[in-house]
């Protein structure tokens, strides 16, 4: 399987996402070099305008934030999907990250006038508390009960179910994959 991010989900779960299988375990696709930066590029369309200029090619130390936050989410994730509380360590994570990076208002005299909200906080910080916002929003919402795992046995990605047929993070990344294991399969025993 290639190692290319998955996006295209809300992206709580495209964080979370950030650490597929490979041949050699999990692996971290954002603490590889360069690999916050090409995600972000990914899903530049969906993020705020943050000091995303700030994030360049960082060290792992830097992603600490990011790390923290990903790794409640997919904790919280993981509790929903097998219908268990959340754990207060996990809520209280996002919510410190909510905090370290608060939401101001303020009004842009432009024309028109628009009343714009940013972050404050660094760069990395910032962009932790947007992830850390997005996924309580998820978690607080109604897609939280469709979330579902890949059924492709050597998947770990995660999507909202929301069309009940759906089985596969992709049908493109896995499920082809999977029909051509059964064609295989079927063919071998013909």
């Amino acid at each position: 399987m290639d190692l290319v991010p998955f996006v295209g989900e809300p992206l709580a779960l495209d964080l979370v996402n950030t650490r597929p299988w490979s041949a050699s375990g999990r692996t971290d696709l954002l603490a590889a070099d360069g690999g916050l930066t090409h995600w972000l590029a990914l899903e530049r369309g969906r993020l705020p305008d943050l000091a995303l200029a700030g994030i360049g090619a960082t060290g792992t130390d830097d992603l600490a934030p990011v790390l923290a936050v990903r790794s409640h989410v997919a904790s919280a994730i993981a509790h929903v999907m097998d219908g268990q509380p959340v754990p207060a360590a996990d809520i209280d994570g996002l919510n410190a990250a909510m905090r370290a990076a608060p939401v101001v208002r303020r009004l842009d005299w432009t024309d028109p006038p628009r009343l714009v909200s940013e972050r404050t906080a660094e760069p990395m910080v910032q962009l932790a508390g947007f992830f850390a916002e997005d996924a309580a929003a998820l978690l607080a919402g109604a897609d939280a009960r469709l979330i579902r795992k890949c059924e492709a046995e050597d998947c770990v990605m995660l999507f909202v179910g929301s069309n009940a047929r759906r089985r596969w993070c992709s049908a493109a990344r896995c499920g082809n994959r999977v029909r051509v294991s059964r064609y295989y399969q079927r063919s071998k025993t013909s």
